[in-house]
């Protein structure tokens, strides 16, 4: 039970400027991570064996980190962020070492779950400490950057993970986290001086084993669904109604809790409700193009992995264009809603545009020029989202807003993944029955053919399976233009609160 809360001190300009340096450096460790691992898994393999558990190296870090990221924000609230931050910068750092001791696929699906652990803080705490630092009036330009961290992730990941892979080996690529970490370490441990004023609380163990219970579960539906398993199977249904029966519980407990994990009384903020329901939106949205545009670029337009990679950066650059000029806007103007909505409604454009292109099969500088305009729309969106729900809760409540938001933000972005596959499967599936049947060798599917075998094809045949191809991710970024669209009708119904001048040791607190 919270015996008072107290205010921090001011952060001065050196204190800042230290905090963000080991901020930036333990974020991109983070995001690198989970984009750097998935070019190197064919080498893993080769190495470890075990190409049954290959989808767990992905999945056991996803459940993890995602599942403990509004543990950490609630936790932070309550202990601070610097030791939360030291600890989850720890466990990340461990959990990496013994990925790249790894001598088995099951002990690296288990170290890289460790991994997530850490991961689970990274990324909210960065967010968080942000808000305690500086003015709400000032944050839009350090989420920008921090956006545009992301950003340059997502591409710079797997050119990385290659080159280490290539170079040296793929162990590389989690021993490499090592000295960055180090450094991001000692900049938050001896950068951040703050004072932490102890507080007495009571943790809620019941909700904190729903809540990752329910999580875990959820999750792994989404992993499963459609992929190892069909959506009508027993293991998903069962393990879907596990994850509502125990949301229905922890929503219980929750509201019967003096020190919620997730507190009901976030929920009763509009401006959190819709924030946070728009970045799951928006990230279900990125996602679905983030993952098939390299498979559309490569199968069916024919360009080699590396080229693909590349194609991917027009996107890129607009986000991190976006993300920091978008903050600095936010931060003169003090205004932010009027940029997520300008983003939505050119990313939801930008995907008619890229999928019509797609459709016809016009040339690749088309395609090229939607994609900038899709990274810019995307770009305004997740810093100013996250400014305005940091901006609408009280200091206490920072840390658990912010690790919400992150929450939903994953399964918003597990999910789109999720449906935009399962739509393609299942257009591949009828275009199975119409044009391939009677064509397969050895009994083989349209969803058999790898990029070697569609190669191998005769021309007819080939021309058939990248038809084929072409509709069904054609369909999924109509699919990401439909939901971001949606996210943009959502987002005109969010409030909008001036955004406070104070640093938050001025900022006056809700009474208890």
């Amino acid at each position: 039970m919270s015996v008072g809360y107290h205010e921090p001190l001011p952060a001065g300009p050196a204190e800042v400027r230290a905090v963000f340096a080991g901020l930036m450096l333990a974020l991109a460790l983070a995001s690198l991570d989970q984009n750097i691992v998935g070019v190197a898994l064919p080498r893993i393999v080769s190495d470890l064996g075990g190409l049954s558990h290959l989808s767990w190296v992905v999945t056991a870090f996803l459940v993890t980190s995602t599942a403990t990221t509004p543990i950490y924000g609630k936790l932070s609230d309550m202990y601070g962020r610097k030791p939360l931050f030291i600890v989850a910068i720890i466990i990340f750092l461990i959990g990496s070492s013994l990925c790249g001791l790894s001598h088995s696929m099951t002990e690296l699906v288990v170290f890289r779950g460790i991994q997530g652990l850490g991961a689970g803080g990274l990324i909210t705490l960065a967010q968080t400490t942000i808000a305690d630092l500086v003015a709400p009036r000032d944050r839009g330009r350090y989420q920008g950057l921090f956006g545009a961290v992301f950003a340059l992730s997502s591409v710079a990941g797997p050119l990385l993970g290659g080159f280490i892979t290539d170079v040296l080996s793929w162990r590389w690529i989690f021993y490499v986290n090592v000295p960055i970490g180090i450094v991001a370490l000692a900049l938050i441990a001896f950068g951040f001086q703050r004072p932490h004023h102890a507080v007495v609380h009571r943790i809620d163990y019941a909700a904190v084993t729903l809540l990752t219970s329910a999580t875990v579960a959820l999750l792994l539906v989404l992993s499963w669904g459609g992929v190892q398993f069909p959506w009508s199977s027993p293991i998903i249904i069962s393990m879907a109604a596990s994850a509502a029966v125990l949301t229905a519980l922890l929503i219980i407990v929750e509201r019967r809790s003096s020190e919620p994990v997730l507190s009901p009384h976030i929920f009763h903020n509009r401006i959190v409700v819709i924030g946070t329901s728009v970045m799951g939106l928006t990230f279900m949205g990125l996602f679905g193009v983030a993952v098939f545009l390299p498979l559309f670029f490569q199968l069916v337009l024919g360009y080699p992995p590396t080229q693909a990679g590349l194609l991917m950066a027009p996107m890129t650059v607009g986000m991190i264009a976006a993300s920091f000029i978008g903050g600095r806007m936010v931060s003169r103007s003090g205004r932010y809603k009027i940029f997520p909505v300008i983003g939505l409604a050119a990313a939801a454009l930008s995907y008619i545009v890229v999928m019509v292109a797609a459709t016809m099969g016009t040339g690749i500088g088309v395609v090229e020029a939607a994609l900038i305009v899709l990274g810019i729309g995307f770009g305004l969106v997740m810093p100013n989202l996250v400014v305005a729900i940091q901006n609408a809760v009280g200091p206490r409540e920072q840390g658990a807003a912010t690790a919400t938001a992150a929450y939903f933000r994953s399964l918003g972005g597990t999910f789109g993944v999720a449906l935009s596959g399962a739509i393609m499967t299942g257009q591949l599936r009828a275009l199975d029955a119409e044009r391939w049947a009677g064509m397969a060798r050895s009994g083989r599917t349209l969803l058999d053919q790898g990029l070697q075998d569609i190669a191998l094809l005769p021309d007819a045949q080939r021309a058939i399976v990248i038809a084929a191809y072409r509709h069904a991710i054609s369909t999924t970024f109509l699919v990401g233009a439909v939901i971001t669209a949606f996210a943009f009708l959502l987002m005109l119904f969010l409030p909008e609160k001036p955004l406070q001048m104070a640093r938050p040791a001025t900022v006056g607190d809700e009474e208890d």
